[in-house]
């Protein structure tokens, strides 16, 4: 059980300061931004970047602190600011509908788009002009699962820092480099120099996942670029790349959406990375 704290004023600068960062401009500005829930908050707690503590504040009503007395202290152990507040002020700062108690103040945490070359990477998701903060959170979330080494977010998509990309995540935001804000012909540019094949995910791809499977070219270092929700990729994105690969669809459904497509490429190509002669490095380490 925490120690008692007298419960934080809903004027408090610290919270005024909080609630701004729900919007884009105030975030870029502070270069902080919101983690929401146990979970993201639990993955917050326990990351560093650059040698510096990620999480550095944490807004917690007195019944959340004593149901996740492990939060809270993680949160302490890693020198964040602990504030407890009433249900009212964290459903002020919270940007859910039905708040869970905890609301975490965290620094930006993005990785520079070299510093994922130079790791040599094997499986990278290539968002571009993915608009839907849901579906980026979500495609970040199977990336993670999947085993991916990155996640790269073009100049043309969704905010990396929304709320709603931040929730959707599930903490996996914590867990995998993401650089932001990269032109797309930069991204697959680079990814082609550091020997990784590109693979642009698109209903009206020539080529077949299944057919790509069955002849082993999936082996390699790739890197899926996946599209728009509604468009999909534009066609001088779609010819950057070394495939522009299908989904098939064997039942009656008119399509996949994104977040769907973006777990079965990612996952074909996990195994076929994993299968015995599967490579694991662009060059030998």
């Amino acid at each position: 059980m925490p120690p008692a704290v007298e419960l934080i004023s809903p004027r408090s600068p610290r919270v005024s300061a909080a609630r701004r960062l729900g919007r884009r401009s105030f975030r870029g500005k502070e270069q902080l931004f919101l983690a929401e829930g146990p979970q993201a908050v639990r993955e917050a707690a326990g990351h560093r970047a650059d040698g510096r503590a990620t999480l550095v504040e944490l807004f917690t009503t007195p019944e959340a602190a004593e149901r996740y007395p492990d939060i809270v202290g993680a949160a302490r152990d890693a020198g964040a600011r602990v504030h407890l507040a009433a249900e009212e002020v964290i459903a002020d700062i919270s940007t859910t509908v039905t708040p869970q108690g905890l609301v975490g103040v965290c620094r930006f945490l993005d990785t520079g788009f070299d510093t994922i070359l130079s790791a040599r990477p094997r499986l990278v998701a290539v968002l571009a002009h993915v608009r839907d903060p849901g579906n980026a959170g979500t495609v970040l979330r199977c990336a993670d699962a999947a085993g991916a080494d990155a996640v790269v977010l073009t100049d043309a998509s969704v905010d990396l820092y929304n709320p709603k990309a931040v929730r959707a995540s599930v903490g996996s935001l914590f867990h995998l480099p993401v650089a932001v804000g990269v032109p797309v012909e930069h991204a697959v540019s680079g990814l082609k120099k550091a020997g990784v094949r590109i693979l642009a995910a698109d209903g009206a791809g020539d080529r077949d996942l299944d057919d790509e499977l069955d002849e082993g070219t999936m082996g390699g270092p790739t890197a899926w670029v996946f599209g728009n929700e509604a468009w999909g990729l534009p066609e001088e994105t779609r010819t950057l790349a070394d495939a522009v690969v299908r989904v098939p669809i064997h039942g009656k459904a008119e399509s996949l959406n994104l977040a769907t497509a973006a777990a079965v490429c990612l996952y074909a190509s996990a195994r076929a990375q994993r299968a015995a002669g599967g490579c694991r490095s662009v060059t030998p380490g």
